[in-house]
């Protein structure tokens, strides 16, 4: 359903951007994660964790508004009724709300817990890192119901 028009191609670029930016930003967050896992000193870990909102990781809410765009305005190959459109948008609210009632607490947790205490435990980094792989193995099944339009 390329080239359609430049406004269409356009959004698509967005929407492939924006889930290349979501699939950057949960594996920099896991690289993080696993510093503190393996125990990195303080100055490391503050690096990685700076006291301030992850506002990078809410990227990923631009995925379903622009794929709901590109199905709304596109042909019946694209359309809603979809079943790959169906497992797109399912796996975009499990990511998002995993992303923001467990990752994104957890991080911030992992960060107060450096900057009162210089460094966080190592099992907070290791829940961290689990709750990132689930929200990996979220974006992988979105990401092949995409490639594949089944």
């Amino acid at each position: 359903m390329i080239a359609t028009s430049v406004a269409y191609d356009l959004v698509f670029l967005i929407h492939v951007l924006a889930g290349v930016a979501t699939l950057g930003v949960l594996l920099t967050m896991r690289w993080s994660a696993q510093l503190v896992a393996r125990g990195a000193d303080g100055a490391v870990q503050q690096a990685r964790f700076p006291q301030q909102h992850n506002w990078a990781a809410r990227v990923i809410h631009l995925v379903p508004i622009t794929g709901l765009i590109l199905s709304l305005s596109g042909a019946n190959d694209v359309a809603l009724s979809k079943p790959w459109v169906g497992v797109g948008i399912l796996c975009y609210l499990l990511a998002a709300g995993h992303l923001e009632a467990r990752a994104l607490p957890l991080e911030r947790t992992i960060g107060v817990s450096i900057h009162r205490d210089g460094v966080a435990v190592p099992e907070s980094g290791r829940k961290l890192v689990r709750s990132i792989d689930v929200l990996l193995a979220i974006v992988a099944v979105a990401f092949v119901a995409m490639l594949t339009q089944f």
